[in-house]
């Protein structure tokens, strides 16, 4: 009985259900940014798998069907850009330029410091998306030989980083500028700080909304003339 409830797809994707919604009851209860609902979710998987001796290969039957949704949701990003193209039309150059200085500098910075450290191709093709959305990250890293595990972890990391420190850097350096302001938190901590660019400013909130699918595409562009 056991055994045919685990070999099932629905063990995959009922356990992933459930650990999401228990990600989003935790961070509607404390508000905490390390409450996130990926974070807790991947955790509390990865314990129970553990705990309870279950191979990776049977949660992967109905873990991979959810994979197969991260197509779709990478093509309604584009709505984000056509709600947002009022602001996008207003802005367009600064938004280009921003998006694109902060996408080189995610990915190249990763890649020189690989190649630094002497980092193998697996590693190196698993963070250099890391800087935005879990879907367009899973896709780059994967069409370079990564390890969407790893990418996903990275960009939680990128994430959380961005959430908490994006005030106390705008602070530092002086940043008042609202559109400069959420294009920065978006191109570099993508869904995650946009909700902290939401409680910054309605102006921070749109220009990162906007910022994740631009970076996604600018990213996914860098990606293919990197060696």
């Amino acid at each position: 009985m056991i055994d045919t409830l685990l070999s099932s797809p629905f063990f995959g994707l009922t356990l992933t259900a459930a650990a999401w919604c228990a990600g989003c009851w935790a961070q509607k209860k404390t508000g905490l940014i390390l409450c996130s609902p990926l974070l807790v979710a991947a955790v509390l998987i990865i314990c129970l798998l553990s705990l309870f001796h279950i191979p990776y290969e049977q949660y992967a039957l109905g873990g991979d069907i959810i994979q197969l949704m991260l197509g779709p949701v990478t093509a309604i990003l584009a709505l984000n850009i056509y709600n947002q193209r009022a602001v996008l039309k207003e802005h367009f150059f600064p938004v280009l330029a921003g998006c694109l200085a902060g996408s080189l500098a995610s990915v190249v910075s990763i890649w020189l410091l690989c190649r630094l450290f002497q980092v193998d191709e697996i590693l190196t093709a698993s963070l250099l998306p890391k800087s935005v959305t879990s879907a367009i990250a899973i896709s780059i890293s994967e069409s370079r030989g990564g390890v969407g595990g790893i990418t996903t972890a990275g960009v939680m990391a990128a994430g959380i980083t961005g959430t908490v420190f994006s005030p106390l850097f705008a602070k530092l350096f002086h940043i008042t500028e609202p559109v400069a302001e959420g294009l920065a938190i978006g191109s570099c901590s993508h869904a995650l700080g946009t909700t902290k660019a939401m409680e910054i400013g309605p102006v921070q909130g749109a220009m990162s909304s906007i910022a994740i699918c631009v970076c996604g595409i600018l990213t996914s562009m860098i990606a293919l003339f990197l060696p």
